[in-house]
């Protein structure tokens, strides 16, 4: 009957779900157990019943402290008291920066002190890999609700790399070539799928033209001017059916890493004169949220171990390189300036460090 109870990745995958609808679920860190709850995905009575005995508190990333000129004593994390009167606007005014400008004056926070905050930051790790705002109601309970899911804390931070298994392939031909592949994979965690173009027949044992392409839906598919993602997918296609063979990994990463629904929040944000970085950071995310070793593991896959990598990133550099992928080449990936992806381009360089 074991096989038939839910792995610990499962458990996680599940935990998720329950975040983005604005279930509860319980985290464990021995006997030490707390409701935590996406904060954006609160309806009115769930959020009642989690500060009713205010023992609730609200945990957000030490970006949106910075933000809300918040005291840092966790280091990476806040943990704010939440009053049982609380009422759902407040929240949303404390998690989400779209009225930041309009309703500059929050507080004054006082942040917590005292106790533990390795289940708040079990909460946030789970909320970023929901795609969700990286903000967490956390309630201390003695004993968790029969229904809810309860994950252990080990299983979500520091969090297992997903194994990624092969699904599927099938000749597809492109635009850019007919001679391609398709190839599916899924992670054993509940996550996105990511994709694999295979042009031609890659030489394995030699380095093979690669490029990790994170997905874009608004460059890729609607051909949005704001980024260079669209061209730089068409660019890198092209180059490797002139060469006669490459492999295109799809990582779905959307936003670098934070999701498509928090990449227009982003947008938004830029609507109001910030950059790129700045965004992000508002919102409660890092730079950049993406993990590249998904492309390792892609690779290892598909038995590809050196590759020439078609990249202004270092970062995708060192960290295939720290994942066991020789990088014998980056070669240049430059699709050109416009009027509407200049001020991207440059916070790109200026930021997070491109290669121009």
């Amino acid at each position: 009957m074991d096989a038939l109870f839910p792995s610990l990745p499962e458990l996680v995958s599940r935990a998720r779900a329950d975040l983005r609808i604005g279930l509860p679920i319980v985290v464990e860190d021995g006997q030490t157990r707390a409701l935590v709850a996406a904060a954006e995905a609160l309806s009115a009575p769930r959020l009642s019943a989690m500060v009713a005995h205010g023992t609730a508190e609200l945990a957000l990333t030490h970006r949106r402290a910075e933000t809300l000129k918040i005291r840092l004593y966790d280091g990476d994390l806040v943990r704010l008291p939440l009053s049982p009167d609380l009422r759902p606007a407040d929240l949303q005014a404390m998690i989400d920066p779209a009225g930041d400008l309009s309703t500059p004056m929050k507080g004054p926070f006082n942040a917590r002190r005292e106790g533990s905050a390795t289940l708040a930051r079990a909460g946030l790790a789970l909320a970023k890999s929901a795609r969700i705002l990286p903000a967490v109601v956390v309630r201390p309970v003695a004993q968790a609700p029969a229904m809810l899911t309860r994950v252990p804390i080990d299983a979500i931070a520091p969090q297992t790399p997903a194994r990624l298994a092969s699904v599927i392939n099938a000749r597809l031909p492109i635009a850019a070539t007919i001679d391609a592949r398709l190839h599916i994979f899924r992670p054993n965690d509940g996550g996105e799928e990511h994709y694999a173009v295979e042009i031609g027949r890659p030489d394995r044992s030699n380095p093979v033209l690669a490029r990790l392409h994170s997905a874009c839906f608004t460059g890729d598919v609607l051909g949005s001017l704001k980024c260079d993602c669209g061209p730089q997918l068409n660019t890198a296609l092209e180059a490797m059916a002139a060469a006669g063979s490459g492999i295109l990994l799809y990582l779905n990463q959307e936003g670098r890493g934070i999701g498509l629904a928090n990449k227009v929040r982003a947008y938004a944000l830029q609507d109001q004169g910030f950059d790129t970085v700045e965004a992000n950071h508002r919102l409660g995310f890092d730079d950049d949220e993406r993990d590249f070793g998904l492309g390792a593991a892609l690779l290892r896959e598909m038995d590809v171990g050196q590759v020439r990598l078609m990249t202004n990133n270092p970062r995708k550099v060192a960290q295939l390189q720290a994942e066991g992928i020789d990088v014998v080449e980056r070669v240049p990936l430059w699709v050109g300036e416009t009027r509407f992806n200049r001020d991207y381009l440059r916070i790109k360089s200026e930021k997070s460090g491109h290669i121009t």
